[in-house]
């Protein structure tokens, strides 16, 4: 059996968790390959390293002095060799890092040293290689990865040795420059080594055991989520519930591989599998609920929408003119809404329904602001009958107003527009509908 584990910021944040981490993959002889990310936070009020590194290119970008935040760096790893009683020159690495200091040095190349100085720690405490990502993940001049270089370097580089620790985050261009991925793109590292040496199953090791079915701040004590499907998983990471990386996802689940969210701090907890498919004898009809407040409503009606061709389109334009993506478009015969992301709209909501009222000539345009979004995701809901009178039941039950209902042609989840206001009842009394 191959596992491939790739571990977070904060399994890696400081000596006594990166000797946590070493006992882990000791423990089974299955994990070969070992990502790593950059130190994370030891505390909430601590710095992430990558952080650090990103404020670092900033202040050489303006000119600024950074000796003060590269010495944090610094000791920081200097602490960690202490503690782990390391004969490993990591002054060396630093120098090399600080020598390269230039307001026209790099930002993917300065970010990626946190992970770059974390993997070698780690393999030089394990006694494994280090194979730098560099030279086995490669990205084409404009961005995108170069799946058939990548897929090839992996399978010659790694199948030549027996156990090797691999920066995550980070590969290069066909240039030779180092590149990197967007943020907690260590998780997409991990899933490409996976999907490319055939894995059994890809681990990633975070500071949670899994995926719980709500948000622990909103329920108190929610169940765990044993066995979640990728398109589950997909539409719950979508409102709010994120562990992995987005990207991470489409490598294994291409190949098929099972991902198993671990809990570095609680290693005997078997955490969350990610499959496929779901396993035979699970028939509950809601695997998790997870949703965002903060969205805009805007509702239009028209008659006769329903035989006016391109209707939508125009509509869609608009949102396209001022750089705008939507999250729902619900509609009947003659009307039509769309919700989008406060975020994106930023003072431009009075433009878009001007253009709207001149281009698309409605008969009225309703606006909600303050709308939250709850999905309720269950790969089951739609083969179990009376899902939907439980959900809309629990919610009139407590009183709560429900502004927009749409559910998409998977028909594994129920998308529900309340107000800002009534989120967190809403999540609990759906919650407890189905947990009694």
């Amino acid at each position: 059996m191959l596992k491939i584990s790739k571990f977070g910021g904060t399994s890696l944040s400081e000596g006594k968790q990166i000797k946590k981490v070493a006992q882990i993959i000791k423990m089974d002889n299955a994990r070969k390959y070992v990502v790593v990310s950059a130190p994370g936070k030891r505390w909430n009020e601590d710095n992430k390293i990558t952080d650090l590194l990103y404020l670092c290119h900033a202040h050489l970008k303006y000119n600024v002095p950074s000796g003060e935040i590269f010495n944090m760096i610094e000791e920081r790893y200097k602490s960690i060799i202490e503690e782990l009683n390391l004969d490993l020159n990591i002054q060396r690495y630093l120098d090399e890092i600080k020598s390269s200091f230039n307001k026209n040095i790099s930002i993917d190349y300065l970010a990626s040293r946190g992970e770059y100085l974390n993997a070698l720690i780690l393999a030089e405490y394990l006694g494994y290689d280090f194979i730098d990502s560099k030279d086995i993940i490669f990205f084409n001049m404009n961005g995108t990865l170069d799946e058939e270089k990548t897929e090839r370097l992996i399978k010659e580089k790694l199948n030549k040795t027996d156990r090797a620790v691999i920066p995550g985050f980070y590969g290069s261009t066909p240039l030779g420059e180092v590149k990197t991925f967007t943020r907690g793109g260590s998780d997409i590292t991990g899933a490409l080594i996976s999907r490319y040496l055939k894995a059994d199953i890809y681990e990633n090791w975070t500071d949670v055991s899994g995926f719980m079915m709500a948000d622990p701040r909103i329920v108190k004590n929610p169940k765990k989520i044993r066995n979640i499907t990728y398109q589950e998983l997909r539409e719950l990471s979508y409102m709010g519930a994120k562990v992995l990386h987005d990207e991470a996802i489409y490598p294994v689940r291409k190949a098929n591989i099972p991902i198993n969210i671990r809990n570095t701090n609680n290693p005997d907890d078997i955490g969350t599998i990610i499959t496929n498919e779901k396993k035979n004898g699970e028939n509950i009809a809601i695997t998790g609920i997870a949703g965002r407040k903060e969205f805009t409503v805007i509702g239009l009606q028209k008659f006769y929408m329903n035989n006016e061709v391109g209707f939508v389109k125009k509509l869609l334009s608009i949102l396209e003119m001022y750089d705008i993506t939507f999250e729902h478009i619900p509609s009947g015969i003659d009307t039509v809404s769309i919700v989008i992301d406060d975020e994106f709209l930023n003072g431009k909501l009075e433009k878009i329904i001007d253009k709207i009222e001149k281009s698309c000539e409605p008969d009225r345009i309703d606006v909600f602001k303050n709308i939250a979004l709850i999905a309720v995701v269950g790969q089951r809901m739609a083969y179990t009958p009376g899902v939907s009178s439980r959900i809309f039941g629990a919610l009139g039950k407590e009183g709560i107003n429900i502004r927009m209902i749409d559910q998409g042609s998977s028909e594994i989840n129920i998308i529900i527009g309340i107000e800002d206001k009534d989120f967190e009842k809403a999540i609990n009394s759906i919650y407890y509908e189905f947990n009694k």
